[in-house]
């Protein structure tokens, strides 16, 4: 018999963190991964950019999706750890490789403390909604 907390299966315990975490690298790719382009506005010579509104929000749902999922399947701090490790090496590879004035590494550092944050508040929800759920059909 299994413990209540814990979903059944060995082969979960590595395939969903390792699943997250590639998923986690296709939602850096997919949203922010290929978006090089800065626009100037004519009128106040304000540069925006690379990202477009749309695509942060698009990447931010998809990352709530993932941290939710992976809460139901496994424990929060593996959601953690996957979800936040692949997407923050991904992002900094690319700002350092982008980013002669060295301002990528404390945008890394703020990315992995809220991308931490956010997962650990989305997957811990999970996570005790399907204790929760466990406990009541018993």
């Amino acid at each position: 018999m299994t413990n209540s907390a814990e979903p059944p299966g060995a082969g979960h315990r590595v395939l969903v963190p390792v699943g997250l975490a590639a998923a986690s690298l296709a939602a850096w790719w997919l949203w922010l991964g290929t978006d090089r382009r800065y626009e100037t506005d004519p009128t106040t010579g304000a540069t925006t950019g690379p990202y477009q509104p749309w695509q942060v929000a698009g990447c931010v749902l998809t990352l709530v999706a993932l941290a939710v999922g992976g809460g139901l399947l496994t424990r929060p701090w593996l959601v953690v750890v996957a979800v936040t490790v692949p997407f923050t090496a991904a992002w900094a590879v690319d700002a350092a490789g982008h980013d002669d004035s060295g301002l990528w590494a404390a945008g890394a550092v703020l990315l992995a403390g809220g991308l931490a944050i956010g997962t650990a508040v989305c997957a811990g929800a999970a996570d005790l909604v399907r204790r929760t759920v466990r406990r009541r059909r018993r």
